[in-house]
């Protein structure tokens, strides 16, 4: 299921989600800690039901939008394209 190919840094957005949105409306300290362990754990367990485990590295979740950054090889974006709630990855860009 993998590649020979070195992991590279990927974005990964997520469908629209209402809970997500609903969480996100919350703009009290609690809400704000609630959306992040929802998404956190969103984004687990939406890569360990796709991608090996510790076959990736998951470096963050974003808040503002309902995305991840992932250190993951070609081959394993393509899969997570086709993922259930996954919208778009897209491999991060170096500017010069």
């Amino acid at each position: 299921m993998g590649s020979s190919r070195k992991p590279e840094l990927y974005f990964v957005f997520m469908n629209y989600d209402p809970e997500y949105e609903r969480l996100r409306a919350d703009r009290t300290k609690r809400g704000a800690y609630e959306l992040d362990l929802y998404l956190s754990r969103k984004h687990d367990q939406l890569l360990a039901n796709i991608l090996e485990h510790g076959s990736y590295n998951k470096t963050l979740s974003l808040v503002i939008v309902d995305g991840f950054a992932v250190e993951i090889t070609e081959d394993q974006a393509n899969l997570l394209r086709s993922a259930d709630g996954v919208r778009v990855v897209e491999k991060n860009q170096e500017v010069a």
